[in-house]
């Protein structure tokens, strides 16, 4: 019989989050449960919940940055034991037979596309899924994590299950390591990710940013520097030197001023994405020195636990300012105003609380 579940949601668009009360599935013979400690916070939580993307489905109860202890699995399960720390990040189904999904790139699924945590299809219970802010979920095993980091860190490491892998997935694809120059443009809860991971893989890393403010914090994090991407003589200082740059910024800008910071053969990577088009960069600035302009989604799960377990091998975790489920909504206009330093998290802890 499906177990009575308890969450948070957005019933409409404009409508605050509130109690809401659904059902799960029992775990089958593949499922993990698991009751849910941490929930991130992710700025695509907004964005849906508040119908800023097309397609919300309500109720909406989001989050995808779930961290969580193991309490029941099926028969069939083998990666999984009862009491297990494990996580659940933005997707927990996917075709599993296309090109992509047999490359162990689910993110990138050609048939059915992946099935988010969130606002996806649900196969089994019908309708769509629910997220994290809820106490518990039941997920395949193959789309479960493997938690490694001390029980005290657990908090900081759910937003790596989105964070962490949308930075570290372009990073390892093209190969960031020692010897390289590697620009991480915006300061948020992506771009802290990728300083942090981009310095533990050995490249010498630069902050763009906009708000000269933000040095001492971006050195804190692992940067050699903060360059101010509006001061004309700091970017001149830099042209054609960077062989990898991750933008994170999801908010339209110049990508000219941005691309020639690389230098011939060098990458500028977009993983934010703006409700509105960025300006149309100038093809000259690509072809004359062979640069690329790429983006990447997050990762598959394969590349998820490596994420996961390089982050533990060097003690990387998301900084976060800790939250209750009923200060979300505030919690949500604080992440417009960028007052956050980098990731909220919800202690699942205060949900009964809050219902």
């Amino acid at each position: 019989m499906p177990t009575a579940t308890q969450g948070y949601a957005a019933q409409a668009a404009d409508a605050p989050l509130a109690p809401f009360h659904f059902e799960r599935r029992d775990p089958g013979a593949k499922d993990v449960a698991i009751d849910i400690l941490y929930s991130g916070v992710c700025h695509s939580d907004l964005h849906t919940a508040r119908g800023e993307w097309d397609g919300t489905l309500y109720p909406c109860v989001p989050g995808h940055e779930i961290v969580g202890r193991v309490t029941a699995v099926g028969s069939d399960v083998t990666k999984f034991k009862v009491g297990d720390i494990a996580g659940v990040g933005c997707m927990v189904d996917s075709c599993g037979h296309c090109p992509s999904c047999n490359d162990g790139e689910e993110q990138y699924c050609e048939t059915t596309g992946f099935v988010g945590t969130y606002n996806g299809p649900d196969e089994v219970m019908g309708g769509h899924t629910f997220g994290g802010y809820s106490d518990h979920i039941v997920v395949t095993e193959d789309f479960v994590l493997h938690i490694g980091h001390d029980e005290k860190d657990l908090a900081a490491v759910a937003p790596l299950l989105c964070a962490g892998i949308t930075t570290y997935s372009p990073l390892h694809h093209w190969k960031v390591g020692p010897g390289q120059k590697v620009g991480i443009v915006g300061l948020g809860g992506l771009g802290h990710m990728g300083v942090k991971i981009a310095a533990a893989m050995g490249a010498d890393v630069y902050v763009f940013s906009t708000s000269p403010g933000k040095r001492d914090d971006a050195k804190r994090l692992g940067a050699k520097d903060l360059i101010v991407s509006k001061d004309a003589d700091q970017m001149a200082a830099h042209e054609g030197s960077f062989d990898f740059i991750l933008n994170t910024v999801a908010a339209p800008h110049d990508l000219d001023a941005l691309l020639v910071q690389l230098k011939r053969d060098g990458t500028m990577c977009l993983v934010g994405v703006p409700a509105e088009p960025h300006p149309a960069p100038s093809v000259g600035n690509l072809v004359f020195r062979r640069r690329a302009l790429a983006g990447s989604l997050i990762g598959g799960i394969k590349e998820t636990q490596e994420m996961l377990d390089f982050c533990k091998e060097y003690g990387l975790t998301s900084d976060i300012e800790m939250i209750r489920m009923e200060q979300i909504d505030e919690a949500y206009e604080r992440m417009v105003k960028g007052d956050v330093k980098y990731r909220f998290v919800i202690d699942m802890a205060t949900l009964k609380a809050a219902a």
